[in-house]
């Protein structure tokens, strides 16, 4: 007995110190965070945790919106405004928000063309409508062609889809359709063996199809509670007038050369008050997808109704929306206080804990939906301590223990600030002949002139010297469609590492070619106009002229980047057609007239399609080996018969197709198209798409769909890099090196002076300024007025060196120097 009782002594001898480690562990853990009072950023965490899979059915409606307004959202700020898109740069943590946007309208326009394209071809009984499978595999491309949108759907109003999907269904609707397709989670999907997840299957569903009565099921109802989507536009009361819906012009060109000029009635223009695009608040997608998603909606066009006879008793209406989603947890949040780039509403302004005594927020890109995403940079009048390098992180910042936040992240104040010179001079010689040592390329440099240059001899000598990038912006300026016919093809082509950072900047444009691709190979492959359904059912029709007119054109509508899009099919690879080649494209930036011209009615042996130099490589490349493509799944649920009681699997479940994805396209080196339908200088994207051959027992290579866009609205980086980066402009900025550093700006084009020169660690901005860096298009100027030999003031930008903040008396070093002076006179 005595034995046990220590034994059970010894436990709890053991336990107590185990007791009081864990108690000061955790007053350690609730110390380094402690400190952080609670704000709204964990008013709306708390919100998003709260909602379930399992609980967001029970929940109250507005616990499934993280915002309270409606009308006005504030947990996702700097939504991409189409009347902004083409003045102000679009922040690059808005890009993914930027390309959901182009492609809602993308689509909206593609709806509203082709489903009045019914006037352009003659009246029969029957309709020119898509079919289901098309608007099925249309919302798959939407979601598989890029990874960071979550969902797409076509919401129509009640009563306002027809279709030729059903035997003896002319100028009759369904009640409801709604084509719905949203990536799953295949982790422990069983046609996955290796149990990891693709993010390559999607599940398709028509939510149109519920059974009668089904309050809570039908999405135009305010029972289905996260249908903010469909009340933004839907349902439209028009009344009885023809003239509330905007109109766009559309110049069609046949291969036989007759011409057409189209009218067709779409969403609202970008002048427009609002414009096209309306944004969801967040909700909680319950029951459907189970994320926190947001979404871009625009509205689908049609005149209705249909086959009436009167045609006075038509109206356009807007009978559908087109809706795209992401996930909100990749969307970033501004932690930053409102300002100038911050103006709100934003439920997160003020979160951030930059000391603002002496330091200013600036958010940084890729944090998501998290703190942290931000940087401290000392305010004018304050520099970095000397061991910091760059500005502090807030990520660091929101990580860090009270002490360590009390005593650092803080700048020191500059007490003696210069005043900028109101007159300078010109250079010194000396100065100047130090200079043109250092930018040797730029002695030949000239003035530039007026004087005529009919054979373009001035313009090729500007090309050619060496890495001077005024002269060689200067010769890309010059030449427009008058010019380039004096200047030969290998002029009016530039090296591919002038367009550096097109693949990065121009990726939006590039994904829209991809959808289209990736659209055409999945109706290739999975629709087949010879299968037999039972029932009432019939199979789509193969793809039409004006299916792929339309489609064509819609990537011009829906990005005001791309200036020209086509669609180049192989030979005899199109329905009825030896070749087919709709090009879409437009003169004028902004704009509501379009042209459309079928390439085919080009073939002579120079200038066909078909030798084009990115239709040659990527059939070259894709003519044999086709194991690299992307395969993709689709879980297929589509309603029962017309009425749509209920879904049934698609008689293929689950089913799959190959298709391209964006690594698999083509980057063209920048060329001028002169004597061609754009006269730009011109960056063209390509990518392939396949089906069936003509045994329906392997794919094969069908066309490409190529993207084209204008060279001069890429920024052009001209900081330093890595020696085996491709770029041209790589290292020629005109910072001081020795004081400064370059760090690039963009939103300024394809133009010099697209960065900033921030001071390196030691050195510190001399100016009393509002900004504590170089402007690089200042530093340009005056570099260039330097090298004309004008007044400049360019050898007065650079940093100095940094001192002491002020006279701080050491009580130590007072010290130890009065007992060194006593022992050197004792020593004397």
């Amino acid at each position: 007995m005595a034995r046990e009782n220590d034994k059970g002594g010894g436990d709890l001898c053991l336990t107590k110190p185990i007791f009081f480690l864990l108690i000061i562990f955790l007053s350690f853990a609730y110390a380094q965070f402690g400190w952080q009072i609670r704000d709204s950023y964990d008013e709306v965490r708390r919100k998003y945790d709260t909602a379930t899979p399992d609980n967001c059915a029970i929940l109250p409606t507005d616990r499934l919106y993280l915002s309270k307004d409606s009308e006005e959202d504030d947990t996702v700020t700097h939504k991409p405004d189409i009347k902004e898109i083409n003045i102000n740069p679009v922040f690059p943590n808005r890009t993914a928000l930027l390309h959901l946007h182009n492609v809602a309208m993308s689509r909206a326009f593609f709806w509203s063309y082709i489903l009045q394209s019914r006037f352009i071809r003659p009246a029969i009984n029957d309709t020119y409508d898509p079919g289901m499978m098309y608007y099925f595999l249309s919302t798959v491309a939407d979601v598989s062609s890029n990874l960071r949108i979550n969902s797409s759907a076509i919401y129509f109003s009640v009563n306002s889809s027809f279709s030729p999907s059903y035997r003896g269904f002319f100028n009759k609707t369904f009640p409801l359709f709604a084509p719905r397709t949203y990536r799953a989670d295949d982790f422990n999907d069983p046609i996955h063996l290796e149990r990891i997840s693709t993010l390559n299957t999607f599940l398709v569903k028509d939510l149109g199809a519920i059974p009668p009565y089904s309050l809570s099921r039908n999405y135009t109802t305010d029972f289905y509670r996260i249908n903010e989507w469909y009340k933004l536009w839907l349902p439209d009361h028009v009344g009885d007038r023809h003239d509330t819906k905007t109109t766009y012009q559309v110049e069609i060109r046949y291969a036989n050369n007759t011409n057409e000029t189209y009218t067709f009635h779409g969403p609202p223009g970008a002048d427009e008050t609002p414009g096209p695009v309306k944004w969801t608040r967040p909700y909680f997608d319950c029951g459907r997808s189970d994320k926190w998603i947001i979404g871009a909606v625009v509205p689908i066009a049609d005149i209705y109704p249909r086959h009436t006879q009167f045609r006075h008793i038509e109206y356009p209406t807007y009978t559908a929306a087109a809706v795209l989603e992401m996930d909100f947890e990749r969307i970033d949040i501004n932690q930053c206080p409102l300002g100038e780039g911050n103006l709100g509403p934003n439920k997160f302004a003020g979160t951030s804990r930059c000391k603002e005594e002496t330091t200013e927020c600036e958010p940084l890109d890729g944090f998501g939906f998290r703190r942290g995403g931000y940087q401290c940079r000392c305010r004018p009048g304050y520099r970095l301590p000397f061991v910091d390098r760059r500005p502090f992180l807030g990520e660091i910042i929101e990580r860090s223990s009270e002490v360590s936040y009390r005593n650092f992240f803080k700048c020191e104040k500059i007490d003696w600030i210069q005043t900028r010179p109101v007159e300078w001079d010109v250079s010194p010689a000396y100065i100047r002949v130090k200079y043109m040592e250092k930018f040797n390329n730029y002695k030949n440099f000239s003035f530039p002139t007026n004087i005529p240059d009919p054979e373009g001899a001035a313009i090729r000598r500007e090309k050619n010297l060496d890495r001077n990038t005024d002269a060689l912006l200067r010769f890309i300026n010059s030449v427009n469609y008058k010019t380039c016919y004096n200047l030969s093809t290998q002029d009016l082509t530039l090296n591919g590492d002038i367009a550096f950072g097109a693949q990065s900047q121009f990726e939006n444009e590039a994904l829209m070619a991809v959808r289209l691709a990736n659209f055409i190979s999945s109706y290739l492959q999975i629709v087949d106009p010879s299968e037999v359904f039972p029932g009432k059912r019939v199979p789509d029709k193969p793809l039409s002229e004006d299916q792929m007119i339309g489609e064509t054109l819609a990537l011009v509508l829906g990005d005001t980047k791309i200036w020209s899009a086509g669609s180049f099919w192989d030979r005899n690879k199109f329905p009825n057609r030896t070749l087919f080649a709709p090009f879409a494209y437009k003169k004028d930036l902004n704009t509501r007239k379009f042209k459309v011209e079928d390439l085919a009615r080009i073939n002579d042996t120079q200038n066909v399609y078909l030798n084009k130099e990115f239709y040659k490589f990527l059939k070259n490349r894709w003519a044999t080996n086709l194991d690299e493509l992307e395969k993709y799944y689709l879980k297929m649920h589509m309603r029962n018969n017309e009425t749509g009681n209920f879904l049934r699997k698609f008689e293929q479940y689950p089913t799959s197709y190959r298709a391209a994805n964006k690594g698999h396209g083509y980057w063209t080196t920048p060329y001028f198209d002169c004597g061609g339908l754009v006269p730009k200088w011109l960056i063209t994207y390509a990518v392939p798409f396949f089906g069936w051959d003509s045994l329906r027992v392997g794919l094969e290579f069908k066309g490409v769909v190529a993207v084209s866009m204008d060279l001069l609205q890429l920024d052009i980086n001209q900081c330093d890099d890595d020696y085996y980066v491709p770029n041209f402009f790589k290292g020629t900025h005109k910072c001081h090196r020795r004081t400064s550093y370059c760090v690039p700006i963009l939103g300024r084009g394809f133009d010099t002076g697209g960065y900033k020169c921030e001071c390196y660690q030691g050195y510190e901005y001399p100016f009393d300024d509002p900004i504590t860096y170089f402007d690089g298009q200042l530093v340009e100027a005056e570099f260039l007025n330097l090298v004309w030999n004008n007044k400049t003031r360019y050898d007065m930008l650079k940093c100095r060196l940094a001192g002491a903040s002020g006279l701080v008396s050491s009580y130590i070093l007072v010290a130890v120097s009065a007992v060194l002076a006593s022992v050197l006179q004792m020593i004397r």
